[in-house]
């Protein structure tokens, strides 16, 4: 009998080091973490990548192999790769050298066709890769809290998951319990994306594209306050459509 191999999921953050911030590091630590033990306990070899601390060319070769990616939260994208500006409301820390390498992520999933799901900035990534725009700054609302430690910043909601979507099947209904904490969102969207949910504002809270296996969503599944089933499912997505273009490898052959 054959030996079956787990399949390879990389897990790209944005940084390993935030020394001027080490509360708003340890939370992101937080939450990537739980990304790697998901992925492990769902039957994945994980590897785990800081892409600002990698060059482009080192990260697209530590990902090559991998069967999956998921690109995580953090910092706002630097302005220039959508046409932006700096000095906007709230301005974070950029890391221009993840950025491109995420960037560059998602097109190769897309021309090669790997399963890849974005994350609160992972979305955004997979926006801005595709030729999509962000809005800098959104009005104080529904999706964080505000003037609170880091540790509180996550705020829940819910979104419509749009009828038709590979989201609204995975996740198996109309509606799902979220926790985010942007202060951006999507604006134009990229090339082949489609909105799959959506915030009570209006707001797109998730895309998918039309036929490639990449889906993002603004919110955090990985949070400790989100229902605890929404992460594995959103793997287990990643999984099913691995299986299926291993399949249709197959057939083809």
């Amino acid at each position: 009998m054959a030996e079956t191999t787990a399949p390879r999921l990389a897990v790209v953050e944005v940084t390993g080091s935030r020394p001027d911030r080490p509360a708003y590091h340890a939370k992101v630590q937080v939450l990537n973490g739980t990304v790697v033990a998901a992925g492990e306990q769902g039957g994945w070899a994980v590897t785990r990548l800081a892409a600002a601390d990698m060059t482009i060319a080192t990260l697209l070769a530590a990902t090559a192999d991998a069967d999956a990616i998921v690109i995580l939260g953090g910092e706002d994208i630097t302005p220039r790769f959508y046409g932006g500006v700096s000095g906007y409301p709230e301005e974070t820390l950029h890391f221009p050298v993840a950025d491109d390498g995420q960037l560059a992520l998602v097109r190769r999933a897309l021309e090669r066709g790997t399963p890849l799901l974005g994350i609160c900035r992972g979305l955004q990534i997979i926006n801005v890769a595709l030729g999509g725009s962000i809005v800098q700054h959104i009005d104080e609302g529904i999706h964080r809290n505000v003037d609170v430690p880091i540790d509180r910043i996550l705020r829940e909601h819910t979104v419509e998951l749009l009828e038709g979507t590979v989201l609204a099947d995975s996740l198996g209904g109309a509606f799902a319990a979220v926790q985010s904490a942007h202060h951006q969102s999507v604006d134009r969207l990229g090339t082949g994306l489609l909105a799959a949910a959506v915030a009570p504002d209006g707001l797109i809270e998730a895309v998918e594209h039309e036929f490639a296996p990449i889906t993002g969503v603004q919110w955090h599944p990985e949070a400790p306050d989100a229902p605890a089933d929404q992460l594995p499912l959103l793997l287990k997505s990643l999984e099913r459509q691995l299986a299926a273009i291993e399949a249709a490898g197959r057939i083809a052959a």
